[in-house]
């Protein structure tokens, strides 16, 4: 199968692009490489054509009618919290102009489906936990407004074109090539203050808390909606809630470090608590998480030692 990652030399998408590559697949990957988004050239699969293209460009029509995807996995965003909040205008070009983009291209060259990264953001602070399919969607940071806008406009596209989608609403993803100097990823910038020795700062009192979910088992729920889940909205999350609290514990003891800690505010944006029942993942997609969190946090833990040292 042709596939097109998107925002395929990042974090999430280029484990993505090799575990396609992994599956047998013909794998193209387009990236802009942008500083603060964590694509890296080293993290795209040899065996992958690779794109320095931003998809808001019309650059990105040349690698439709040259590539010819039958499938695109849409990973590319601006995917900070935090820079949603000082700069909506920016998000919205990348995730929502950056997305139509992708979707005019795929219809105008024949692709048959769009796997979407969306995410659990999309719900804000529900009353009930954990949070389906069918729980209330109240975005409360502008990059969860654009990840609920760009569901719809994959609904419109699969009613109006018959493009087929497959939405996967992630938990929070954490794992190895997250960026530990960046703004998105609580394990990973811990992990980056922990080995060069400097403190860190919890925002809120760290009791909040959140789904965890490891990056292979994200690109395995990927590789499954390949040929599963039309025209469906999935939430992928291991169903476990885990304070922050108990992230910086936990990271103590993989690191044997204990660096001081201090408390901040709430940032904007930020919700209470989450946790995600993946369910209807399991029966429809076939998809369950595989690693705990322990295992997890140590194979970050050796990967971030391996590229700070």
């Amino acid at each position: 199968m042709r596939i097109l990652v998107t925002g395929g030399a990042g974090f999430i998408g280029s484990h993505i692009a090799e575990a396609y590559c992994a599956a047998g697949h013909d794998v193209a990957v387009v990236d802009n490489l942008w500083s603060q988004g964590g694509g890296r050239l080293e993290y795209v699969p040899p065996q992958a054509q690779f794109y320095k293209i931003d998809v808001r460009e019309e650059a990105l029509a040349r690698v439709f009618s040259d590539f010819r995807p039958e499938v695109v996995c849409h990973h590319a965003a601006q995917h900070s919290v935090a820079i949603s909040a000082r700069e909506p205008e920016h998000d919205a070009r990348v995730n929502v102009l950056g997305l139509l983009n992708v979707l005019r291209n795929a219809v105008r060259t024949g692709t048959r489906k769009i796997v979407f990264a969306s995410s659990g953001a999309t719900y804000g602070s529900p009353e009930v936990l954990p949070i389906t399919e069918s729980t209330p969607q109240h975005p409360l940071s502008p990059y969860a407004v654009t990840k609920l806008a760009s569901e719809g406009y994959l609904r419109f596209f699969n009613a109006e074109y018959g493009l087929d989608f497959t939405a996967l609403r992630y938990a929070n993803v954490y794992g190895p090539r997250q960026d530990p100097a960046g703004e998105a990823g609580v394990i990973s910038i811990f992990l980056g203050k922990f080995l060069r020795g400097e403190g860190v700062r919890i925002d809120w009192d760290g009791e909040q808390t959140r789904d965890y979910v490891f990056v292979t088992d994200v690109a395995r729920a990927n590789v499954l909606a390949l040929d599963r889940g039309p025209a469906g909205f999935y939430v992928i999350g291991t169903g476990v809630r885990t304070s922050v609290n108990r992230i910086y514990d936990e990271l103590c003891k993989v690191t044997n470090r204990r660096p001081e800690k201090s408390y901040g505010p709430r940032r904007p944006g930020d919700t209470r608590d989450n946790e995600f029942d993946a369910s209807l993942a399991r029966r429809v997609l076939g998809w369950e998480p595989q690693v705990e969190l322990d295992e997890g946090l140590r194979h970050t833990a050796d990967f971030v030692e391996a590229t700070t040292a």
